[in-house]
């Protein structure tokens, strides 16, 4: 005969019998009488103070400035760098942000970085308290201060600069924008400060013979974005940053071309930042952008005209500093769906497809998610997909908040609110609500990476060890599995892999090394939590 089983008590009897136990251990002190996870139930996820991340996330920028620093710089380990930068091709190209853990200043993801600040200042700078939108305005115009130079010379756009270790230089500046200061793959073979920096700043430049719509049409977009951030407070520097975003857009689209497809371009810049979308949609981008800022109609009929022949329709789960085709849509719908241009009806349609591929619970192909809860592309750096498209949803949640719009996807309907809770799920994540117990945002929270792949970091700041590091005198810090001596507050890091594992290792770069454009998204999705901490409640 099988052994007799005692009946197993019912699921209300086993939470009864806890919720006695815990009352009678609360009434004498010896458990905290809410302990919700006594129950079994997963404890309640931490209120995130999203001010301190906002602060942190625009303060950032400040440990990634090149050039001289200014009295009010607030990352106080970092000092002059990259002060001479040009002057090789005889051109005064000081100024911008390294972007990432290197030396270089490429051009092509540093416009995007700013046109996502811009953008980012432009939708919730009315959340931001009064001191942090000053300094996101500050890390703006960093920037733009920086692509103006860029097309201070006629003829001639720069690319980018980096630290080559004796390499040789490379500039056209007989022939409009840089696209690059610098040898990547010399930078690459160094682990030293910025500020020690000794070798050439190698200039590389689109023109007319070597065009380069796609950096051009993005620096079309910052400058033409950044123009709406300072229109009340500075309306003579925002006229010309409309002016000259003009001018780069009207090169982009004159002289068309990817600059990765040139073969002497493409040395310099493979595979860090190839464009392997095309230039097609940074001349929808920049002519977007263009229309919003200047409300000329020219740009309207341009994306109209264009739409089709530039892959207007090439509709993507993707949006950074490589394909635009998911921001141009949601930054294009805003005219339908608050003007009721029925032209633009398709870039509605477009937005909806992407979004769409974001929500878990849509029928449609959708992206993948970790079993964490974290949005997942292959590739590496993850987090500059889930910091940007979480700002692409809160984005379209506003503007389908001023209207009765709502996105059909197949058996479901998704409002303004799924979008602006899905967005705050990913932020949460990143913030330490995941497998890890980890923020992937240095200084904030009591657990975040300490030894991040980024030089200025990892290395004695100049400040405490004045003495030059050489470009080999670094890899001892490099190995080293101590923590970072300078922490770079508020850097965002690539974060964890599809299994949610996170090593905090200085070598493993895909997931330890921040970049701009992975906090510049961020800034506008911080900004809207602080003031919309519990999404559903929104504010117009």
């Amino acid at each position: 005969m099988a052994p007799r089983v005692a009946p197993r008590p019912s699921p209300i009897h086993r939470l009864c019998v806890r919720i006695l136990l815990v009352s009678f251990l609360a009434a004498h002190r010896l458990v905290p009488s809410c302990s919700a996870s006594f129950f079994g139930f997963p404890a309640a996820a931490k209120r995130h103070d999203y001010r301190d991340a906002l602060a942190k996330s625009i303060l950032f920028f400040e440990g990634q400035r090149s050039g001289r620093l200014p009295p009010g710089q607030r990352a106080s380990w970092r000092g002059d760098s990259g002060v001479s930068d040009g002057a090789l091709a005889g051109v005064d190209l000081e100024g911008g942000y390294y972007d990432a853990g290197d030396n270089i200043k490429f051009g092509f993801p540093m416009a995007f970085t700013t046109t996502m600040l811009a953008w980012s200042v432009i939708e919730f700078g009315d959340d931001m308290p009064r001191d942090e939108r000053r300094h996101a305005a500050g890390a703006v115009r960093w920037a733009t201060d920086y692509l103006l130079k860029t097309l201070a010379h006629p003829g001639v756009i720069f690319l980018q600069a980096s630290a080559p270790h004796c390499s040789t230089t490379v500039a056209f500046v007989h022939v409009a924008e840089t696209l690059r200061v610098g040898d990547p793959w010399k930078d690459h073979d160094c682990w030293e400060r910025p500020e020690d920096m000794d070798t050439e700043r190698t200039v590389y430049n689109v023109s007319a013979g070597r065009p380069g719509s796609d950096i051009a049409g993005e620096t079309a977009a910052a400058l033409a974005a950044a123009s709406m951030v300072f229109r009340d407070d500075d309306p003579e520097y925002a006229e010309t940053l409309l002016a000259s975003a003009i001018k780069a857009f009207e090169f982009a689209d004159t002289y068309k071309g990817a600059y990765s497809d040139d073969p002497d371009l493409r040395a310099g810049g493979c595979p860090f930042y190839c464009d392997f979308n095309g230039y097609q949609d940074e001349l929808l981008w920049g002519a977007a952008w263009l229309r919003r800022a200047s409300k000329d109609d020219t740009f309207l009929q341009y994306i109209q005209n264009n739409g089709n022949t530039l892959g207007a329709e090439d509709s993507s789960n993707e949006f950074g500093w490589d394909n635009k085709h998911a921001g141009l849509n949601v930054l294009v719908s805003k005219e339908f769906i608050e003007g009721e241009l029925l032209p633009l009806q398709s870039y509605k349609e477009f937005a909806d497809s992407f979004v769409c591929t974001v929500i878990p619970e849509s029928s449609s192909p959708h992206i993948t998610y970790t079993p964490g809860g974290m949005l997942y592309k292959p590739g590496g750096s993850n987090m500059q997909h889930v910091t940007s498209i979480s700002f692409l949803l809160l984005t379209y949640a506003k503007y389908l908040s001023r209207s009765s719009h709502t996105v059909n996807c197949g058996d479901i309907s998704v409002g303004p609110v799924t979008l602006q809770r899905q967005a705050k799920k990913q932020v949460d994540y990143l913030l330490g609500d995941n497998p890890m117990k980890m923020s992937y945002m240095i200084g904030y929270g009591d657990r975040y990476p300490q030894r991040i792949h980024h030089r200025g970091s990892s290395l004695p700041s100049i400040k405490d060890h004045p003495q030059r590091i050489a470009c080999k005198e670094g890899t001892p810090y490099y190995n080293s599995s101590g923590a970072n001596p300078n922490p770079l507050i508020g850097a965002v890091v690539g974060g964890p892999g599809e299994d949610d594992a996170y090593e905090d290792d200085r070598a493993e770069f895909r997931k330890s090394e921040p970049t701009t454009y992975i906090n510049a998204p961020l800034v506008g999705v911080l900004a809207f939590l602080v003031g919309n901490p519990n999404p559903g409640h929104i504010r117009h």
